[in-house]
């Protein structure tokens, strides 16, 4: 089984804001195997052993660094903690407080230290969680999926959720209809079915209110359409076609995970073609300095950002100047990773995605909220 806390994106910016003389940003490939830890916790001591080596280096007073480890050692010791694990690891520590996410998602070793926590890799993960609520519908049955990228599928449970159609709004049982009084045949039968659905849709809005998980459906053509006709409730235009009843969560998880890749990345090519639009406008970038100027003022509305690369440096708290660096040490910092906290906390749309993803394959882009 896997065990995921995760950080929101509002939460990761009010994590950029945390200032200390060390903080160490470590991420670790992890197990939910329990009985396979021991090689994560001794790669752990290794990556801790590199950060202390910058911090020996930067002057940082002895105690404060004894106290780093001895966070670290209570860390690596805890067997409940190890045991009840996902796919990573990722582990912000400064000498008086230390947090910890385990992730579903794959990361290589990555060890930061500096005077603010290195957070990317934690909004990879928030920025595309695998995770959906399924509506398996059918005339004769309604589930409620969750869907996530680390535990197994599970229906929930909502109130007021009409059991079926014909308990819902009755069947149609016959095909002859005057246009007056009850209605039978196919015109009723989509009456009664529409009956059914508002009822559905009704039951949903106060679950999924709020929300910011996608809806799957899983439902026949004639359902689907009445659902996207009628519902409130917005669904994503994949659909896991045919009769759900018969289909377990798993079934229904499994179908569900090309619709949500389909799903990201249409928010991927949304994004090109807005900033090519914005192009012309003169309200895009790809360069580093514009765009460190542009989240220090909160002038950024749309940025990617390469997940994996590090660029070191600094940048001025007023005025957004960047001061480039050859190498990482204690003293600066990911330039790219801070301009995405700024950005986070003016309220910018931000994604972590791959290079290959970024508008002419730079470590960022940019669509501003007004000309450059």
């Amino acid at each position: 089984m896997y065990y995921v806390d995760m950080p929101t994106a509002d939460e990761i910016g009010a994590l950029n804001l945390v200032r200390s003389e060390a903080c160490i940003s470590i991420y670790l490939p992890t197990t939910p195997i329990s009985r396979e830890t021991e090689q994560s916790r001794i790669n752990l001591g290794n990556l801790l052993k590199k950060a202390v080596a910058q911090l020996e280096a930067a002057g940082l007073d002895k105690q404060k660094i004894a106290a780093l480890q001895e966070q670290f050692a209570d860390l690596a010791a805890d067997e409940e903690f190890w045991n009840h694990q996902a796919n990573s690891l990722a582990i912000l520590a400064t000498p008086d407080s230390i947090r910890t996410y385990r992730m579903a998602n794959k990361l290589t070793d990555i060890v930061e230290v500096s005077d603010r926590f290195h957070l990317k890799p934690l909004l990879r993960a928030t920025t595309f969680p695998h995770a959906a609520h399924i509506l398996a519908l059918s005339e004769n049955a309604v589930r409620l999926i969750a869907v996530s990228a680390d535990l197994p599928a599970r229906e929930i449970s909502v109130q007021h959720m009409p059991t079926d159609a014909a308990t819902a709004g009755g069947k149609a049982t016959n095909k002859d209809y005057s246009g007056t009084g009850h209605r039978h045949g196919a015109q009723g039968q989509s009456f009664y079915l529409a009956r059914f659905v508002r009822k559905v849709d009704a039951a949903l809005r106060p679950v999924l209110s709020g929300s910011d998980l996608p809806l799957i459906l899983a439902t026949t053509k004639p359902l689907e359409a009445l659902f996207r006709s009628l519902s409130v409730v917005p669904a994503l235009q994949g659909t896991i076609v045919g009769n759900p009843e018969h289909l377990s969560e798993s079934d229904l998880a499994s179908a569900a995970r090309p619709i949500l890749d389909a799903h990201y990345a249409e928010q991927i090519q949304d994004f090109h073609r807005l900033f090519e639009q914005r192009t012309g406008q003169q309200r895009t970038t790809t360069d580093i300095t514009d765009a460190a100027r542009l989240a220090t003022f909160g002038g950024i509305d749309r940025l990617l950002v390469d997940i994996d690369g590090v660029v070191d440096g600094v940048i001025d708290d007023e005025t957004g100047a960047v001061s480039f660096a050859a190498e990482g040490n204690a003293v600066n910092y990911g330039i790219v990773d801070e301009i995405t906290g700024r950005a986070l906390r003016s309220g910018a749309k931000v994604m972590a995605v791959r290079k290959a993803d970024i508008p002419g394959g730079h470590d960022l882009a940019v669509i501003s909220r007004y000309p450059i």
